[in-house]
């Protein structure tokens, strides 16, 4: 695709049957990359990647985990959309069209990803990081897009490299945050590929088994490692315990299921792994300060002004 051709792409957005690389049940999704007109997402929704957004024309506005996030154009911003996330503003600047550019990074290619261990670890705990403008700019998006849409192996594999080197490159200076990362991922370039690979096995299996009871020797399983080295090496990694990250990820389940399904509490409960609806009660109220029957009523409430 020519440049002009990718111009034009971008100005008149993407057919909507691209979305195909959404996987809402399982943890990974296919890479893809669009660019669309901006709408106002009418309920959170998660998917199974690391998203990139390149906005133009426009500022917009995240709700990601209650937290509201401004995003302003001309800048990269990457975060883990395995986290309920909701479009719920758009402002017009300049007097351009509002455009967004998505690029979706499968979520196990991002982890496999080397010498970015910083970053994975960040955007897994629930950052929003934004990058430089020197790092990239809408002629970079551009020609990414024309690399996806050529359907080319080869291209869409230096698109990806290039994706690796830019995100090496951002961790030579300290993180642009607009939402940090429950906990400090610190300086983790000395992990290496094979760690990476392992907490990736682990983290891959907990997203794909969410609903099932899960023990920590069940994950472990899966590297091949004895037991208590590949806990130790995923609480290193992670910067949190395999039993408060399974069930951090299971609020989020449940999260975003009491607002996108009418479903009821003790079927969201079971479809995001609670053994029962009393746990599920007290991690809930623990870690949003409200029963889920009050997050179901005040996101209804909300939907209604």
């Amino acid at each position: 695709m020519a440049r002009d051709d990718a111009a034009s792409a971008y100005a008149s957005g993407v057919p909507s049957h691209e979305r195909q690389f959404y996987a809402l049940t399982r943890a990974i999704g296919r890479f893809g990359m669009r660019i669309f007109t901006p709408t106002i997402m009418g309920t959170p929704h998660w998917h199974g990647h690391i998203e990139l957004n390149f906005l133009t024309g426009a500022s917009m506005t995240y709700r990601v985990d209650e937290a509201e996030i401004e995003i302003g154009p001309g800048r990269l911003v990457l975060f883990w959309a395995g986290i309920p996330h909701q479009l719920t503003g758009i402002t017009p600047v300049g007097s351009g069209p509002a455009k967004l550019a998505n690029i979706y990074l499968p979520f196990d290619t991002f982890l496999f990803m080397p010498h970015i261990a910083q970053l994975q670890v960040a955007l897994l705990g629930g950052a929003l990081v934004s990058l430089p403008d020197t790092l990239c700019d809408l002629d970079q998006i551009e020609c990414w897009y024309r690399d996806y849409r050529s359907n080319d192996f080869e291209r869409t594999e230096v698109m990806k490299m290039e994706m690796n080197a830019m995100m090496r490159r951002a961790l030579l200076s300290d993180l642009d945050y607009l939402r940090p990362p429950i906990a400090d991922p610190g300086d983790e370039r000395t992990l290496s590929s094979a760690h990476i690979r392992h907490v990736v096995a682990m983290v891959r299996y907990i997203m794909e088994n969410l609903p099932q009871p899960m023990s920590n020797a069940d994950v472990a399983a899966v590297t091949g490692l004895h037991q208590n080295y590949a806990l130790a090496l995923f609480t290193r990694t992670m910067r949190l315990p395999m039993k408060r990250f399974i069930i951090r990820m299971r609020l989020l389940r449940a999260r975003a299921l009491l607002m996108e399904s009418s479903a009821a509490i003790t079927t969201v409960a079971e479809q995001s792994g609670f053994p029962s609806i009393s746990q599920f009660y007290d991690h809930f109220k623990a870690a949003y300060g409200m029963s889920p029957h009050a997050m179901r009523s005040r996101y209804t409430q909300m939907e209604l002004r």
